[in-house]
Protein backbone atom coordinates (compact mmCIF):
# COMPACT_ATOMS: atom_id res chain seq x y z
CA UNK A 1 0.00 0.00 0.00
CA UNK A 2 2.69 2.33 0.96
CA UNK A 3 4.91 2.08 -2.28
CA UNK A 4 1.56 2.40 -4.20
CA UNK A 5 0.94 5.21 -2.69
CA UNK A 6 4.15 6.27 -3.67
CA UNK A 7 4.40 5.77 -6.87
CA UNK A 8 1.11 7.53 -7.52
CA UNK A 9 2.83 10.74 -5.51
CA UNK A 10 5.84 10.43 -7.96
CA UNK A 11 3.62 10.53 -11.02
CA UNK A 12 1.98 13.09 -9.77
CA UNK A 13 4.87 15.16 -9.07
CA UNK A 14 6.31 14.29 -12.72
CA UNK A 15 3.06 15.83 -14.10
CA UNK A 16 2.98 18.91 -12.42
CA UNK A 17 6.69 19.61 -12.92
CA UNK A 18 6.56 19.12 -16.26
CA UNK A 19 3.24 21.06 -16.13
CA UNK A 20 5.53 23.83 -14.96
CA UNK A 21 8.08 23.99 -17.25
CA UNK A 22 5.34 24.10 -19.87
CA UNK A 23 3.28 26.97 -18.90
CA UNK A 24 4.50 28.20 -14.92
CA UNK A 25 2.19 27.19 -12.16
CA UNK A 26 -1.27 27.17 -14.01
CA UNK A 27 0.71 24.20 -16.34
CA UNK A 28 1.48 22.88 -13.59
CA UNK A 29 -1.51 22.35 -12.16
CA UNK A 30 -3.30 21.14 -15.66
CA UNK A 31 -0.16 18.49 -15.35
CA UNK A 32 -1.27 17.29 -11.97
CA UNK A 33 -4.48 16.53 -12.80
CA UNK A 34 -3.76 15.05 -16.65
CA UNK A 35 -1.20 12.66 -14.91
CA UNK A 36 -4.22 11.82 -12.14
CA UNK A 37 -6.74 11.13 -15.29
CA UNK A 38 -4.24 9.22 -16.88
CA UNK A 39 -3.33 7.20 -13.25
CA UNK A 40 -7.24 6.94 -12.74
CA UNK A 41 -7.62 5.18 -16.51
CA UNK A 42 -5.15 2.85 -15.86
CA UNK A 43 -6.30 1.49 -12.90
CA UNK A 44 -9.44 1.24 -14.18
CA UNK A 45 -7.78 -1.02 -17.25
CA UNK A 46 -6.21 -3.04 -14.30
CA UNK A 47 -9.72 -3.65 -12.66
CA UNK A 48 -11.62 -4.40 -16.04
CA UNK A 49 -8.48 -7.37 -16.36
CA UNK A 50 -9.04 -8.53 -12.93
CA UNK A 51 -13.16 -8.32 -13.41
CA UNK A 52 -12.40 -10.84 -16.71
CA UNK A 53 -10.24 -13.18 -15.54
CA UNK A 54 -12.47 -13.05 -11.94
CA UNK A 55 -15.55 -14.17 -13.95
CA UNK A 56 -13.53 -16.81 -15.73
CA UNK A 57 -12.41 -18.54 -12.43
CA UNK A 58 -16.43 -18.24 -11.17
CA UNK A 59 -17.80 -20.64 -14.10
CA UNK A 60 -14.94 -22.97 -12.67
CA UNK A 61 -16.58 -22.86 -9.52
CA UNK A 62 -17.97 -25.99 -9.93
CA UNK A 63 -15.45 -27.51 -11.78
CA UNK A 64 -14.09 -31.04 -10.45
CA UNK A 65 -10.48 -31.14 -9.45
CA UNK A 66 -8.97 -31.89 -12.49
CA UNK A 67 -9.15 -28.22 -14.07
CA UNK A 68 -6.08 -27.44 -11.52
CA UNK A 69 -3.76 -27.47 -14.51
CA UNK A 70 -5.92 -25.19 -17.04
CA UNK A 71 -6.87 -22.74 -14.06
CA UNK A 72 -6.59 -19.30 -16.21
CA UNK A 73 -3.42 -16.92 -15.59
CA UNK A 74 -3.93 -13.95 -13.21
CA UNK A 75 -3.63 -10.91 -15.61
CA UNK A 76 -0.50 -9.22 -15.26
CA UNK A 77 0.37 -6.03 -14.08
CA UNK A 78 2.00 -5.03 -11.06
CA UNK A 79 0.91 -3.26 -8.22
CA UNK A 80 -1.57 -4.20 -5.23
CA UNK A 81 -4.18 -5.58 -7.95
CA UNK A 82 -1.43 -8.09 -9.58
CA UNK A 83 -0.40 -9.31 -5.75
CA UNK A 84 -4.59 -9.74 -4.71
CA UNK A 85 -4.89 -11.72 -8.08
CA UNK A 86 -1.65 -14.07 -7.31
CA UNK A 87 -2.78 -14.34 -4.03
CA UNK A 88 -6.40 -15.77 -5.16
CA UNK A 89 -4.89 -17.87 -8.14
CA UNK A 90 -2.15 -19.62 -5.44
CA UNK A 91 -4.64 -20.13 -3.04
CA UNK A 92 -7.58 -21.50 -6.01
CA UNK A 93 -4.25 -24.20 -7.25
CA UNK A 94 -4.00 -25.35 -3.62
CA UNK A 95 -7.36 -25.84 -2.90
CA UNK A 96 -8.14 -27.72 -5.82
CA UNK A 97 -4.87 -29.95 -5.15
CA UNK A 98 -6.23 -30.37 -1.93
CA UNK A 99 -9.88 -31.26 -3.47
CA UNK A 100 -7.83 -33.95 -5.83
CA UNK A 101 -5.75 -35.63 -3.37
CA UNK A 102 -9.07 -35.88 -0.84
CA UNK A 103 -11.05 -37.21 -4.35
CA UNK A 104 -8.16 -40.24 -4.69
CA UNK A 105 -7.74 -40.84 -1.11
CA UNK A 106 -11.89 -41.53 -1.10
CA UNK A 107 -11.83 -43.68 -3.64
CA UNK A 108 -8.48 -46.34 -2.98
CA UNK A 109 -10.29 -46.52 0.42
CA UNK A 110 -13.53 -47.65 -1.31
CA UNK A 111 -11.55 -49.50 -4.21
CA UNK A 112 -9.94 -51.20 -0.60
CA UNK A 113 -13.70 -51.90 0.54
CA UNK A 114 -14.87 -53.37 -2.82
CA UNK A 115 -12.05 -55.79 -2.45
CA UNK A 116 -13.57 -56.52 0.50
CA UNK A 117 -14.77 -60.53 0.92
CA UNK A 118 -17.31 -59.30 3.21
CA UNK A 119 -20.03 -57.28 2.43
CA UNK A 120 -20.21 -53.46 3.55
CA UNK A 121 -23.60 -51.24 3.61
CA UNK A 122 -23.37 -47.63 4.51
CA UNK A 123 -26.60 -46.61 6.29
CA UNK A 124 -27.81 -43.19 7.28
CA UNK A 125 -29.83 -42.07 10.49
CA UNK A 126 -32.93 -43.16 9.09
CA UNK A 127 -31.59 -46.47 8.00
CA UNK A 128 -31.21 -45.89 4.10
CA UNK A 129 -28.58 -47.05 2.35
CA UNK A 130 -25.55 -44.64 0.80
CA UNK A 131 -23.71 -47.15 -0.43
CA UNK A 132 -22.58 -50.19 -0.78
CA UNK A 133 -19.80 -52.75 -2.00
CA UNK A 134 -20.28 -55.26 -4.88
CA UNK A 135 -19.83 -58.34 -1.96
CA UNK A 136 -23.20 -57.13 -0.06
CA UNK A 137 -24.96 -56.72 -3.57
CA UNK A 138 -24.72 -60.14 -4.06
CA UNK A 139 -25.06 -61.25 -0.67
CA UNK A 140 -28.29 -59.51 -0.26
CA UNK A 141 -29.26 -59.06 -3.66
CA UNK A 142 -28.90 -55.59 -3.89
CA UNK A 143 -28.41 -52.80 -7.22
CA UNK A 144 -25.29 -51.01 -5.53
CA UNK A 145 -26.87 -48.17 -8.01
CA UNK A 146 -30.38 -48.18 -8.16
CA UNK A 147 -31.34 -49.19 -4.50
CA UNK A 148 -29.77 -46.31 -3.06
CA UNK A 149 -31.65 -44.13 -1.00
CA UNK A 150 -33.59 -47.28 -0.24
CA UNK A 151 -34.73 -48.65 3.39
CA UNK A 152 -32.57 -51.33 4.65
CA UNK A 153 -35.75 -52.76 6.18
CA UNK A 154 -37.54 -53.16 2.91
CA UNK A 155 -35.01 -54.96 0.99
CA UNK A 156 -33.61 -57.31 3.18
CA UNK A 157 -37.10 -59.02 4.08
CA UNK A 158 -35.95 -61.59 6.74
CA UNK A 159 -37.87 -61.52 10.04
CA UNK A 160 -35.01 -62.35 11.54
CA UNK A 161 -33.17 -59.47 10.23
CA UNK A 162 -36.77 -56.98 10.80
CA UNK A 163 -36.58 -58.02 14.55
CA UNK A 164 -32.50 -57.64 15.01
CA UNK A 165 -33.05 -54.19 13.78
CA UNK A 166 -36.08 -53.23 15.15
CA UNK A 167 -34.51 -54.53 19.22
CA UNK A 168 -31.32 -51.79 18.26
CA UNK A 169 -29.23 -53.99 20.42
CA UNK A 170 -25.90 -54.46 17.62
CA UNK A 171 -23.68 -56.56 20.35
CA UNK A 172 -23.47 -59.24 18.58
CA UNK A 173 -24.09 -60.06 14.64
CA UNK A 174 -27.43 -62.22 13.47
CA UNK A 175 -27.24 -65.00 11.09
CA UNK A 176 -30.01 -65.24 8.05
CA UNK A 177 -30.17 -67.40 5.23
CA UNK A 178 -29.07 -65.96 2.01
CA UNK A 179 -30.93 -64.90 -0.89
CA UNK A 180 -30.21 -68.03 -3.14
CA UNK A 181 -30.26 -70.39 -0.34
CA UNK A 182 -31.42 -73.44 -1.31
CA UNK A 183 -32.15 -76.93 0.80
CA UNK A 184 -29.44 -78.79 -0.97
CA UNK A 185 -27.05 -75.88 -1.14
CA UNK A 186 -27.81 -73.87 1.63
CA UNK A 187 -26.30 -70.04 2.70
CA UNK A 188 -25.61 -68.32 5.69
CA UNK A 189 -24.86 -64.66 6.16
CA UNK A 190 -24.12 -63.15 9.45
CA UNK A 191 -25.25 -59.63 9.66
CA UNK A 192 -24.01 -57.25 12.31
CA UNK A 193 -24.52 -53.85 12.72
CA UNK A 194 -22.12 -50.81 13.93
CA UNK A 195 -23.23 -47.42 14.91
CA UNK A 196 -21.18 -44.85 13.68
CA UNK A 197 -21.14 -40.74 13.02
CA UNK A 198 -24.37 -38.70 13.75
CA UNK A 199 -26.35 -41.78 13.83
CA UNK A 200 -25.38 -43.48 10.91
CA UNK A 201 -24.43 -47.12 10.81
CA UNK A 202 -22.47 -49.36 9.26
CA UNK A 203 -23.58 -52.86 8.08
CA UNK A 204 -21.37 -55.91 7.44
CA UNK A 205 -22.47 -58.94 5.86
CA UNK A 206 -20.00 -62.17 5.94
CA UNK A 207 -20.71 -65.58 4.67
CA UNK A 208 -20.67 -68.07 7.32
CA UNK A 209 -22.05 -70.83 5.02
CA UNK A 210 -18.74 -72.43 5.03
CA UNK A 211 -18.11 -72.08 8.98
CA UNK A 212 -21.30 -73.21 9.89
CA UNK A 213 -20.88 -76.03 7.81
CA UNK A 214 -17.43 -77.21 9.30
CA UNK A 215 -18.99 -76.67 12.61
CA UNK A 216 -21.53 -79.39 11.73
CA UNK A 217 -19.30 -81.62 10.37
CA UNK A 218 -17.23 -81.43 13.77
CA UNK A 219 -20.31 -82.03 15.52
CA UNK A 220 -21.00 -84.83 13.56
CA UNK A 221 -17.84 -86.03 13.50
CA UNK A 222 -17.39 -86.02 17.43
CA UNK A 223 -20.67 -87.53 17.36
CA UNK A 224 -20.02 -90.54 15.21
CA UNK A 225 -16.74 -91.12 16.78
CA UNK A 226 -18.76 -91.48 20.26
CA UNK A 227 -21.11 -93.69 18.83
CA UNK A 228 -18.49 -95.89 17.08
CA UNK A 229 -16.00 -96.15 20.31
CA UNK A 230 -19.39 -96.95 22.67
CA UNK A 231 -20.18 -99.96 21.00
CA UNK A 232 -17.13 -102.18 21.32
CA UNK A 233 -16.61 -100.51 24.53
CA UNK A 234 -19.67 -101.62 25.85
CA UNK A 235 -19.41 -104.78 24.50
CA UNK A 236 -15.64 -104.94 26.47
CA UNK A 237 -16.97 -103.95 29.83
CA UNK A 238 -20.06 -106.22 30.02
CA UNK A 239 -17.52 -109.94 28.98
CA UNK A 240 -15.01 -107.92 31.64
CA UNK A 241 -17.93 -107.88 33.84
CA UNK A 242 -18.73 -111.44 33.44
CA UNK A 243 -15.85 -112.82 33.38
CA UNK A 244 -15.23 -111.00 36.98
CA UNK A 245 -18.46 -111.95 38.75
CA UNK A 246 -19.15 -115.70 37.27
CA UNK A 247 -17.38 -118.96 37.32
CA UNK A 248 -17.81 -120.12 33.23
CA UNK A 249 -16.38 -123.36 31.59
CA UNK A 250 -13.22 -122.74 29.79
CA UNK A 251 -15.01 -122.83 26.09
CA UNK A 252 -17.06 -119.94 26.95
CA UNK A 253 -14.06 -117.70 28.98
CA UNK A 254 -12.05 -118.57 25.29
CA UNK A 255 -15.06 -117.28 23.25
CA UNK A 256 -15.65 -114.44 25.32
CA UNK A 257 -12.02 -113.30 24.79
CA UNK A 258 -11.93 -113.71 21.27
CA UNK A 259 -14.97 -111.59 21.10
CA UNK A 260 -13.22 -109.08 23.25
CA UNK A 261 -10.06 -109.59 20.65
CA UNK A 262 -12.44 -108.58 17.63
CA UNK A 263 -13.98 -105.75 19.28
CA UNK A 264 -10.44 -104.38 20.14
CA UNK A 265 -9.08 -104.77 16.59
CA UNK A 266 -12.22 -102.93 15.81
CA UNK A 267 -11.28 -100.09 18.29
CA UNK A 268 -7.70 -100.19 16.84
CA UNK A 269 -8.45 -100.13 13.24
CA UNK A 270 -10.92 -97.12 13.82
CA UNK A 271 -7.86 -95.22 15.78
CA UNK A 272 -5.78 -96.33 13.18
CA UNK A 273 -8.05 -94.28 10.47
CA UNK A 274 -8.41 -91.47 12.55
CA UNK A 275 -4.71 -90.85 12.57
CA UNK A 276 -4.32 -91.85 9.17
CA UNK A 277 -6.86 -89.12 8.13
CA UNK A 278 -5.60 -86.27 10.71
CA UNK A 279 -1.87 -87.39 9.03
CA UNK A 280 -3.11 -86.41 5.58
CA UNK A 281 -4.70 -83.21 6.23
CA UNK A 282 -1.70 -81.63 7.61
CA UNK A 283 1.20 -82.96 5.90
CA UNK A 284 2.93 -80.84 2.71
CA UNK A 285 1.40 -82.17 -0.99
CA UNK A 286 3.39 -84.98 -2.08
CA UNK A 287 6.86 -84.51 -3.80
CA UNK A 288 6.96 -85.51 -7.75
CA UNK A 289 10.26 -86.75 -7.14
CA UNK A 290 9.65 -89.50 -5.51
CA UNK A 291 8.35 -92.54 -7.39
CA UNK A 292 6.93 -96.25 -6.88
CA UNK A 293 6.06 -98.85 -9.11
CA UNK A 294 2.52 -99.99 -9.80
CA UNK A 295 3.63 -103.57 -9.97
CA UNK A 296 5.13 -103.26 -6.34
CA UNK A 297 1.36 -101.15 -5.51
CA UNK A 298 -0.91 -104.26 -6.79
CA UNK A 299 1.74 -106.91 -5.29
CA UNK A 300 0.85 -105.67 -2.31
CA UNK A 301 -3.32 -105.13 -2.87
CA UNK A 302 -2.90 -108.79 -3.81
CA UNK A 303 -1.15 -109.71 -0.52
CA UNK A 304 -3.59 -108.07 1.19
CA UNK A 305 -6.37 -109.71 -0.37
CA UNK A 306 -5.18 -113.19 0.14
CA UNK A 307 -4.99 -111.96 3.75
CA UNK A 308 -8.74 -110.71 3.86
CA UNK A 309 -10.47 -113.60 1.50
CA UNK A 310 -10.28 -116.34 4.43
CA UNK A 311 -11.04 -113.70 7.39
CA UNK A 312 -14.16 -112.87 5.40
CA UNK A 313 -14.88 -116.03 4.69
CA UNK A 314 -14.84 -114.86 0.81
CA UNK A 315 -13.32 -118.08 -0.16
CA UNK A 316 -15.28 -118.37 -3.16
CA UNK A 317 -14.80 -115.24 -4.70
CA UNK A 318 -12.68 -114.28 -7.56
CA UNK A 319 -9.83 -111.28 -7.37
CA UNK A 320 -7.98 -110.58 -10.77
CA UNK A 321 -5.38 -108.11 -11.05
CA UNK A 322 -4.66 -106.85 -14.48
CA UNK A 323 -1.54 -104.96 -15.33
CA UNK A 324 -1.82 -103.40 -19.10
CA UNK A 325 1.15 -101.57 -19.36
CA UNK A 326 4.16 -100.82 -16.47
CA UNK A 327 4.49 -97.54 -15.11
CA UNK A 328 5.20 -95.57 -11.52
CA UNK A 329 3.61 -93.09 -10.08
CA UNK A 330 5.09 -89.91 -8.36
CA UNK A 331 3.91 -89.75 -4.51
CA UNK A 332 3.95 -90.79 -1.16
CA UNK A 333 4.44 -94.77 -1.56
CA UNK A 334 1.94 -95.60 1.77
CA UNK A 335 -0.57 -93.01 0.63
CA UNK A 336 -0.58 -95.22 -2.36
CA UNK A 337 -1.41 -97.93 -0.93
CA UNK A 338 -3.19 -97.41 1.68
CA UNK A 339 -5.89 -95.65 -1.40
CA UNK A 340 -5.37 -98.69 -3.56
CA UNK A 341 -5.79 -101.58 -0.79
CA UNK A 342 -9.25 -99.69 0.79
CA UNK A 343 -11.09 -99.69 -2.80
CA UNK A 344 -9.86 -103.59 -3.15
CA UNK A 345 -10.68 -104.89 0.34
CA UNK A 346 -13.85 -102.73 0.53
CA UNK A 347 -14.96 -104.71 -2.94
CA UNK A 348 -14.40 -107.92 -1.07
CA UNK A 349 -16.24 -107.29 1.89
CA UNK A 350 -19.45 -106.24 0.11
CA UNK A 351 -19.82 -108.80 -2.36
CA UNK A 352 -21.51 -111.59 -1.56
CA UNK A 353 -20.99 -114.96 -2.07
CA UNK A 354 -19.12 -115.95 -5.50
CA UNK A 355 -18.23 -112.94 -5.92
CA UNK A 356 -16.05 -111.36 -8.88
CA UNK A 357 -13.73 -108.26 -8.61
CA UNK A 358 -11.61 -106.94 -11.22
CA UNK A 359 -8.60 -105.03 -10.15
CA UNK A 360 -7.03 -103.20 -13.39
CA UNK A 361 -4.29 -100.41 -14.69
CA UNK A 362 -4.06 -98.85 -17.58
CA UNK A 363 -2.40 -96.23 -19.47
CA UNK A 364 -4.54 -93.48 -21.28
CA UNK A 365 -4.44 -91.48 -24.25
CA UNK A 366 -3.50 -88.50 -22.61
CA UNK A 367 -0.81 -89.74 -20.42
CA UNK A 368 -2.62 -90.15 -17.53
CA UNK A 369 -3.12 -93.48 -15.48
CA UNK A 370 -6.37 -95.50 -14.01
CA UNK A 371 -6.45 -97.79 -11.38
CA UNK A 372 -9.99 -98.64 -10.83
CA UNK A 373 -12.02 -101.48 -8.63
CA UNK A 374 -14.88 -103.55 -10.33
CA UNK A 375 -17.44 -105.75 -8.89
CA UNK A 376 -20.59 -107.79 -9.22
CA UNK A 377 -21.69 -106.71 -5.87
CA UNK A 378 -25.26 -105.38 -5.07
CA UNK A 379 -24.67 -102.02 -6.40
CA UNK A 380 -25.49 -98.82 -4.68
CA UNK A 381 -28.34 -96.12 -5.25
CA UNK A 382 -27.78 -93.25 -7.14
CA UNK A 383 -28.70 -90.75 -4.25
CA UNK A 384 -25.77 -91.98 -1.94
CA UNK A 385 -22.98 -91.78 -4.53
CA UNK A 386 -22.40 -88.11 -3.96
CA UNK A 387 -21.53 -89.06 0.06
CA UNK A 388 -20.23 -92.13 0.22
CA UNK A 389 -16.55 -90.43 1.07
CA UNK A 390 -18.26 -88.72 3.72
CA UNK A 391 -16.32 -89.82 7.20
CA UNK A 392 -18.98 -92.53 8.67
CA UNK A 393 -21.01 -92.56 5.97
CA UNK A 394 -22.66 -95.64 5.34
CA UNK A 395 -25.02 -96.82 2.90
CA UNK A 396 -25.91 -99.90 5.06
CA UNK A 397 -24.74 -99.49 8.54
CA UNK A 398 -25.87 -102.79 10.21
CA UNK A 399 -24.16 -104.55 6.90
CA UNK A 400 -20.96 -102.08 6.93
CA UNK A 401 -20.46 -103.39 10.75
CA UNK A 402 -20.76 -106.76 10.56
CA UNK A 403 -18.31 -106.75 7.54
CA UNK A 404 -16.08 -105.09 9.98
CA UNK A 405 -15.86 -101.67 8.44
CA UNK A 406 -14.87 -98.53 9.76
CA UNK A 407 -16.60 -96.18 7.87
CA UNK A 408 -13.69 -93.84 7.60
CA UNK A 409 -12.01 -96.13 4.03
CA UNK A 410 -13.47 -94.03 1.12
CA UNK A 411 -12.78 -90.53 3.06
CA UNK A 412 -8.87 -91.74 3.17
CA UNK A 413 -9.18 -92.58 -0.16
CA UNK A 414 -11.10 -89.18 -1.31
CA UNK A 415 -7.53 -87.47 0.62
CA UNK A 416 -5.21 -89.44 -0.95
CA UNK A 417 -6.68 -88.69 -4.46
CA UNK A 418 -7.00 -84.78 -3.54
CA UNK A 419 -3.42 -84.65 -2.35
CA UNK A 420 -1.92 -86.41 -5.59
CA UNK A 421 -4.15 -84.28 -7.99
CA UNK A 422 -5.97 -87.24 -8.90
CA UNK A 423 -9.98 -87.54 -9.76
CA UNK A 424 -12.37 -90.34 -7.71
CA UNK A 425 -14.58 -91.70 -9.95
CA UNK A 426 -17.94 -93.67 -8.74
CA UNK A 427 -19.86 -95.68 -10.74
CA UNK A 428 -23.25 -98.07 -9.57
CA UNK A 429 -25.85 -99.35 -10.13
CA UNK A 430 -28.12 -101.50 -7.69
CA UNK A 431 -28.42 -105.23 -9.00
CA UNK A 432 -25.39 -104.18 -11.34
CA UNK A 433 -22.52 -104.00 -9.41
CA UNK A 434 -20.07 -101.36 -8.71
CA UNK A 435 -16.89 -99.39 -10.39
CA UNK A 436 -14.73 -97.48 -8.37
CA UNK A 437 -11.72 -95.79 -10.14
CA UNK A 438 -8.41 -93.45 -9.44
CA UNK A 439 -7.39 -91.17 -12.76
CA UNK A 440 -3.89 -90.15 -11.83
CA UNK A 441 -2.60 -87.00 -13.59
CA UNK A 442 -0.15 -87.35 -16.56
CA UNK A 443 2.66 -85.21 -14.23
CA UNK A 444 2.65 -88.25 -12.02
CA UNK A 445 2.53 -91.26 -14.26
CA UNK A 446 5.89 -92.12 -15.18
CA UNK A 447 5.79 -95.41 -18.24
CA UNK A 448 8.27 -97.96 -18.08
CA UNK A 449 9.28 -99.94 -21.01
CA UNK A 450 9.79 -103.81 -19.52
CA UNK A 451 6.15 -105.90 -19.78
CA UNK A 452 4.30 -107.00 -17.27
CA UNK A 453 2.55 -110.35 -16.70
CA UNK A 454 -0.60 -110.91 -15.41
CA UNK A 455 -2.31 -112.07 -12.04
CA UNK A 456 -4.49 -113.65 -10.29
CA UNK A 457 -5.51 -114.26 -6.98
Amino acid sequence: MLARGLSFSVFLAVGGLIGAVVAAWPGALVGVVLMALIAFYLDALRLLRLRGWLIKLSSLERADDTQVEVLPEPPAGAGLLGEMADRVHRLLRWRLRAQRESRLRLQEMFAAIQASPNGVILLDAQGRIEWCNQTAAGHLGLDAARDVRQHVAHLIRDPVFNAYVAAADFSAPVTISGRESTPSRPVRLSLQVHPYGQGQRLLLSRDVTLIEQAEAMRRDFVANVSHELRTPLTVLSGFVETLQTLELPPQDVRRYLGLMATQSDRMQTLVNDLLTLSRLEGSPLPSLDDRVGVDTLLAQCEIDAGALLPNMGRMDHVVEFVQEAPAQLAGVATELQSALSNLVSNAIRYTPAEGRVAVSWKLLPDGSGEFSVQDNGPGIAAEHLPRLTERFYRVDRSRSRDSGGTGLGLAIVKHVVQRHGAVLHIESEPGRGSRFSIVFPASRVHRLDAPQDLKAA
